[in-house]
């Protein structure tokens, strides 16, 4: 490879086409930096976990909220903190630490918008059929059609009720009539802003019970 002379009569070599000329290879600076605006925040595992109930100023439960956005509403005075969680990560900044709440309320009422219709999910289902079998009234673990799909059944409300393993393989694509079940309840779908919520959320928070109706009970 072609050498040359610096300025001191040392040789070096020419920097390969393509490299930077430098032997030391760092990683992006941005992979490396670190949040400033609100303080330091817990581990990585906790903070992607964990959510906040956001109620509205009249205590309607609206959302559950990251951690992060929880904490800088609370910094900004938009929310006040409703139940406390002594065990709570410490978000700390520069003048203040805060402990992570379970619930917060909203200082200022904020309209929803109104929906008809809640959206069902698997999670949502469970809370309705309070993860009860419709069947035999045992720990519920799956979703089951009461007229099944290959028979024309729909996947809503009115026909999807949780049930549990056994009495789903029992019942397999069959009607009630030909088994001689019966439901111990109508499948209905739930009212109620907070069902909206259970939609979305696997993991309750006790603390968020009292806020949430019935259906979390």
């Amino acid at each position: 490879m072609a050498q040359r002379k610096n300025g001191r009569g040392h040789r070096h070599r020419r920097p390969v086409a393509g490299s930077s000329g430098s032997t030391t290879n760092t990683a992006p600076r941005a992979l490396h930096s670190v949040p400033h605006d609100v303080g330091v925040f817990p581990e990585r595992s906790i903070w992607a976990r964990r959510r906040v109930l956001l109620l509205n100023s009249t205590y309607e439960p609206l959302t559950a909220l990251p951690v992060r956005r929880a904490v800088i509403m609370l910094m900004c005075g938009k929310a006040d903190v409703v139940h406390d969680d002594p065990m709570g990560p410490v978000v700390h900044s520069a003048t203040r630490a805060v402990v992570v709440p379970s619930v917060i309320r909203l200082r200022t009422f904020v309209r929803v918008p109104y929906r008809a219709r809640i959206p069902m999910t698997r999670t949502a289902l469970m809370y309705r059929d309070r993860f009860r079998c419709a069947y035999c009234g045992s720990k519920a673990d799956t979703v089951d059609h009461v007229v099944p799909r290959s028979r024309g059944g729909a996947h809503s409300w009115e026909n999807c009720v949780a049930a549990c393993s056994a009495c789903n393989h029992r019942k397999a694509d069959r009607l009630l009539a030909e088994l001689g079940w019966t439901l111990q309840t109508t499948p209905l779908p739930p009212k109620g802003q907070h069902w909206r919520l259970l939609s979305g959320i696997k993991e309750l928070d006790p603390a968020w019970v009292r806020y949430l109706g019935e259906g979390a009970a």
